[in-house]
């Protein structure tokens, strides 16, 4: 869902700026494959893209897997155990339609939510990588195909976007799990997976669950926090920075604590 709160957004620093920009530099200079990696949601934009399109989904789309229950306490009631399991079960409740009209419910949802909350920052930061030649892949624990429109306002495609899914037949969606699950230690699995096992030079997240991709970084561990209060994801981003600060990571609030 998109973010209620009202406080405006802190955007990166000159000294932030200059210190990431130095170290793309070199590195690009060094030749090679370059890879960056950003989480999605409070990483890039202000909003959880995965639940702004479940919402859409209960609202519009009729979707059989959903019918006669409470669609939003059974999503909670099977992340509670394990978050994978609610997260996967996202993907699933689509089993029986094709892709195509999966990615076409996610191409209105997000049009209609028109303009999507992206931190001005990373944009920029993209723009940066990309002109030094660095492949921009997103990797989240949401639905694939719920981030996709969303990252294609920054000009990443639909192959650079690793996310939870399920096996795609013969272009009908179907139940079954498609590993790994992009969700904490999986989030590295599934990007080294993708660059047969190139290691991006830049990681960003938002959340302690970020730490593993972080820490595939080689060169520049970008840990960010989008809350300014107690509630929501305030204690996992605190957690984040207290081990980015350990580390002597680089670290950017996006409103000030």
């Amino acid at each position: 869902m998109i973010s209620k709160n009202q406080t405006p957004v802190n955007e990166f620093s000159p000294e932030l700026w200059s210190q990431i920009e130095t170290v793309l530099r070199q590195r690009a200079a060094q030749g090679g494959r370059l890879i960056a990696a950003f989480d999605a949601d409070g990483t890039l934009w202000d909003a959880d893209a995965g639940e702004t399109f479940f919402d859409y989904q209960i609202r519009k789309c009729d979707l059989p897997a959903l019918q006669g229950i409470d669609a939003w306490a059974r999503y909670r009631d099977l992340k509670k155990p394990d978050p994978r399991v609610g997260y996967v079960w996202l993907a699933q409740i689509s089993a029986g339609f094709s892709l195509a009209q999966v990615r076409a419910w996610a191409s209105a949802c997000f049009s209609e939510l028109a303009p999507w909350p992206v931190f001005e920052s990373q944009r920029r930061l993209i723009t940066l990588l990309r002109s030094l030649g660095y492949e921009v892949f997103v990797v989240t624990a949401s639905i694939k195909w719920a981030v996709e429109p969303v990252a294609a306002l920054l000009g990443i495609d639909h192959d650079h976007v690793i996310g939870i899914e399920t096996e795609v037949r013969d272009g009908v969606v179907t139940d079954i799990v498609k590993p790994p699950i992009t969700w904490r230690d999986g989030k590295p699995e599934g990007l080294l997976a993708k660059t047969g096992g190139v290691r991006p030079v830049l990681c960003a997240g938002n959340t302690y669950g970020d730490i593993a991709l972080l820490q595939a970084a080689t060169h520049v561990r970008l840990a960010l926090s989008t809350q300014d209060s107690p509630g929501g994801l305030f204690d996992e981003e605190t957690r984040l920075f207290e081990h980015a600060s350990s580390e002597k990571w680089h670290i950017h609030p996006f409103r000030r604590r």
